[in-house]
């Protein structure tokens, strides 16, 4: 008698369904066609803003030469990735909430879910990059990142998510065409290398990035809270508004304060706002796959396809949300947006806009009881 697995599933006839995958019968989803065009919508106005809003965020630092620094650079490429996870997967997912059915053939299948990984992997591998450069600068007081290693790092992180999500398309390990899933994912495998590699893809995804970043901001909070002590301390000898300005730093001297690295902290909160929803994002995707992997029993349960859309839709939202949060934390990009959007729609004429950054990463700001100087 002809066997079924889920490797061949979309193959196998209804009959021999019926006889050796009754579980499979029972998860077929069954949306009322008025909540999947709902879903689309919904789907189609995260496309949208995902796209117009990274596609901003981009075009702001390759127009403006003052707005690309090393760490501007690094949320300019993570924009790109979260351009090309709009474009390149969500569209696709879109299309099979509507028909419940993949219907763009089973080796595309395999590319989409390369591609899918392939620009996740390197949004996270870019928020590892710079939770690394707050550590160093903030913690270790070195200050190693400058806009021509980021590029190189930026190359380096794009040729690791592609060698790291490569193997999917030649077979190295099972992609499901989705008969319960919105979209490509890995499937149930008792193939013991099948498993190696979706673990290892897991691992890169989300363990690796989130115990990096944790280390790094576990750390960097606790420097500010040392440093918080040190300033109150010696609050008669600051130059208070300076530090209210620009954070709270350690001491170089009792009557001097040594702003420079104060400075490349700024970005701190924003960068830990993008860690925390990097985690609330990507959490639920990868229990998620694991069961996928691991338990038969979820896999073709009947909350496998509501459980696919609501975890997808989370790492969807991680796009739509971040050039949100650039444009609320980061005050140059708050100002650059204002002065993009009359150009673009024609309002107001284009404001003159400057050609060097108004303070460098070099520069020593020296505060001390009576004077400040710049």
């Amino acid at each position: 008698m002809m066997e079924c697995n889920s490797t061949v599933l979309q193959s196998c006839t209804p009959e021999v369904l019926n006889e050796t995958s009754p579980m499979v019968i029972s998860s077929k989803p069954n949306l009322p066609i008025i909540i999947r065009i709902l879903l689309a919508i919904v789907m189609m106005s995260m496309i949208a803003v995902g796209f117009l809003g990274n596609a901003v965020v981009c075009l702001i630092v390759y127009q403006k030469p003052a707005m690309r620094s090393a760490i501007n650079l690094l949320l300019a490429t993570l924009a790109f990735s979260d351009i090309m996870l709009s474009l390149m997967c969500m569209p696709f997912t879109m299309v099979t909430i509507i028909t419940v059915e993949w219907i763009f053939g089973s080796y595309f299948c395999r590319i989409s879910a390369m591609l899918y990984w392939f620009f996740v992997l390197e949004g996270v591998a870019i928020l590892m990059i710079i939770s690394v450069d707050r550590y160093l600068i903030i913690v270790q007081r070195q200050d190693k990142l400058n806009p021509h290693r980021a590029k190189i790092m930026i190359v380096i992180s794009w040729a690791v998510s592609f060698c790291i999500s490569f193997p999917s398309v030649i077979g190295w390990t099972m992609v499901e065409v989705p008969t319960r899933a919105p979209q490509c994912v890995l499937g149930y495998t008792a193939t013991e290398a099948d498993r190696i590699y979706a673990v290892v893809l897991l691992v890169t995804i989300f363990f690796i990035p989130f115990s990096v970043m944790l280390y790094s901001y576990l750390c960097i909070l606790n420097t500010v809270r040392r440093n918080s002590v040190r300033i109150h301390n010696h609050a008669e000898s600051l130059c208070l508004s300076q530090v209210s300005k620009l954070g709270l730093m350690g001491l170089q001297r009792p009557h001097q304060i040594n702003i420079d690295m104060s400075f490349k902290t700024r970005a701190f909160t924003t960068i830990l706002i993008l860690f925390i929803g990097f985690s609330f994002c990507w959490l639920p995707y990868t229990v998620y796959s694991l069961l996928s992997v691991f338990s038969e029993s979820f896999y073709h349960g009947r909350s496998f396809y509501t459980v696919s859309i609501w975890v997808l839709w989370l790492t969807y939202l991680k796009s739509v949300f971040n050039p949100i949060i650039y444009c609320w934390r980061i005050k140059k990009f708050r100002e650059s947006c204002m002065e993009f959007m009359p150009k673009t729609f024609k309002i107001l004429p284009k404001q003159p806009g400057r050609s060097r950054r108004r303070i460098r990463p070099s520069t020593v700001y020296a505060c001390s009881e009576h004077q400040s100087t710049v």
